[in-house]
């Protein structure tokens, strides 16, 4: 059913529970594996200069934290007997997974996801995993946890 599955990985609990299943999945379908992570870019406000910004940290730093996360992940995959293959961008999340996706021609889209307990947290905070399934061209597996 699935020849490629691409998991969107960000070292997290709900990540690791994302790649836990991946290794399941990939293993039962005898599909590729994938990892992708994603540097965020931030809009600033909608000023004259307004446009796209790494976050506080070096630009450098944050591939270099996120390339940290990717490698640990691909090792665990590899140590599991999967061949995966993994690459870090930059970008806005969803645009960047849901390429990725296509470039590579991938079946299935495996994200985890936090609930918010809170109703306020729920309301503020945004959902990649939400826009995620809006906009892929594939399968989106979302792997759920709960946040206090």
């Amino acid at each position: 059913m699935y020849k490629r599955i691409l998991l969107a990985y960000d070292g997290s609990e709900t990540g690791q529970k994302a790649l836990l299943q991946s290794k399941e999945l990939a293993q039962w379908m005898a599909a590729e594996l994938h990892l992708i992570s994603v540097v965020p870019m931030y809009v600033e406000g909608a000023g004259i200069d307004g446009g796209f910004v790494i976050p506080e940290q070096a630009p450098d730093a944050g591939l270099a934290a996120q390339q940290a996360v990717l490698d640990e992940g691909l090792r665990m995959l590899r140590d599991a007997g999967h061949d995966a293959s993994g690459v870090v961008l930059t970008g806005d999340v969803v645009t960047e997974i849901t390429d990725y996706a296509a470039k590579i021609e991938a079946d299935l889209i495996v994200v985890g996801h936090r609930h918010r307990q809170n109703w306020v947290a729920r309301w503020w905070g945004g959902s990649n995993s939400k826009s995620l399934v809006e906009q892929a061209g594939c399968s989106v597996l979302v792997v759920i946890s709960h946040q206090e």
